[in-house]
């Protein structure tokens, strides 16, 4: 076995073993606990700051021989106003109500013998995420709350910052709070230790990659570890016939400018043929100012002078100032070219016909689909979820901006009264009353008491 193999082997111990126990750490010191992270990030801005500094020069040393892009640089950059947010989102999600302990469902068996279904948490959850340092910190504070051991792989880019910002997560939390466990975040580096990761199932509840299809098909063929996914953002804006053009025109530009480096970002843009000599000009006027590079189909470039775009084009994430633009002759055709290009990411349809809306929003197959708003909406904080530990573009367990709540699972809690199955079967058997109960688990007490 390897150094980095024992290493890794090491940490996951750790993270099982503190598992166990923060699962059992009640809501007060969980939050008290991220409070003291949110200070801390504050505290130590500079230090921050100055780590992360080394990461981008050596991230546009890499831009300029074209191995980066410019989209992963402005991803990796944090400034005081960054980790200023970062800090208040570790806030916000102290603030979330405990995912832990819910009673979802509670049912009679029969007279004193009651079944509960109740929120736990998954146990040890590995994620692989991109060079975004402010993940690192999201991840870590959704993973506490929810009572989940993590381990962190982040990219190579931001290393510095990394390591920066899980030291002073460690130190705000290791030996501050009595019931605590020390080993609830690991934080590996290596490509080898993610390969060593990848083969202890045993240990390891659920994987979390955040990347490209690639990275993520790579992920789930090389481990028997139940892996949850965030693959890229081919998010589109469709513009109806009968849109509010002057409204379309604001959220199709904040959907691709605002920030284009990220996930929500729109790729494509969608518009009905009918309105399009009316819609394009003025819009492509203002996202050429903005030094939006676009490509267009043919019915595009008969109305707008842009470039050609290409069938590679309709399934690109750029993730910077880049966007094609299609026509389509209606809703209909705009759904069947989403769901034939998209990646299950996040759709949205402008127009003032609910009808319309309606057979979009019910027709596309993605996570997340808007009416009348900026696909930068689809996003963990916005959603009031805290933070995200990702994007879920899958249909199974979670699915969408990944909160608390898709950090959970579930265990049945059965209170009875020496009651045996042999009371319920053969010939004089009683019969299970099945009935619903409006009430939340206590342990050792039934709902009648």
């Amino acid at each position: 076995m390897s150094d980095n193999e024992h290493d890794t082997d090491r940490q996951v111990t750790e993270a099982q073993r503190a598992a166990l126990r923060l699962a059992n750490v009640d809501e007060a010191d969980r939050d008290a606990a991220l409070r003291s992270i949110a200070d801390a990030i504050r505290e130590h801005e500079a230090e921050i700051l100055a780590a992360n500094a080394e990461d981008v020069t050596e991230a546009e040393a890499m831009l300029e021989r074209g191995e980066y892009t410019q989209a992963l640089v402005d991803r990796l950059k944090l400034d005081a106003a960054k980790l200023d947010d970062i800090a208040g989102m570790v806030e916000s999600v102290a603030e979330q109500d405990d995912p832990l302990g819910a009673t979802l469902s509670a049912r009679e068996l029969d007279e004193g013998l009651e079944l509960y279904r109740v929120a736990v948490p998954i146990g040890v959850i590995a994620t692989v995420f991109e060079s975004r340092p402010d993940a690192l910190v999201q991840i870590a504070a959704l993973a506490l709350k929810s009572g989940n051991a993590v381990i962190l792989k982040g990219g190579s880019e931001a290393n510095e910052s990394n390591r920066t910002l899980y030291r002073i997560i460690r130190e705000a939390t290791d030996g501050s709070f009595e019931t605590l466990p020390a080993g609830w975040a690991q934080l590996i580096e290596a490509h080898e230790e993610v390969d060593r990761l990848l083969e202890l199932d045993e240990k390891v509840d659920l994987v979390m990659p955040r990347g490209s299809s690639a990275f993520v098909s790579y992920i789930q063929n090389n481990t028997q570890i139940p892996v949850l996914g965030h693959t890229e953002g081919v998010c589109h804006v469709y513009v109806d016939e009968e849109a509010d053009l002057s409204m379309a025109e604001e959220v199709a530009f904040d959907a691709k400018v605002q920030y284009p480096a990220v996930c929500n970002a729109v790729e494509t843009l969608l518009v009905n043929e009918s309105v399009a000599s009316e819609f394009l000009p003025g819009l492509v006027e203002r996202y050429e100012a903005a030094g939006v590079e676009l490509r267009g189909d043919a019915a595009t470039r008969e109305i707008v002078d842009i470039g050609e775009a290409t069938e590679a084009d309709w399934r690109t994430e750029y993730g910077d100032l880049e966007l094609s633009i299609k026509l389509v002759s209606d809703v209909y055709d705009a759904i069947e070219h989403v769901n034939a290009n998209g990646s299950k990411h996040t759709e949205s349809i402008l127009t003032e016909n609910a009808e319309t809306a309606e057979a979009f929003m019910t027709g596309i197959d993605a996570a997340s689909v808007f009416h009348n708003a900026s696909t930068r909406f689809a996003d963990g904080y916005r959603y009031g979820l805290g933070a995200e530990v990702g994007i879920s573009t899958g249909k199974i367990h979670a699915r969408g901006p990944v909160g608390l709540e898709g950090l959970t699972t579930y265990k049945y809690y059965l209170e009875g009264d020496g009651h045996l199955v042999a009371t319920y079967a053969g010939e004089d058997a009683l019969p299970f009353t099945h009935r619903d109960l409006d009430t939340n688990w206590t342990p050792g007490r039934r709902a009648g008491e």
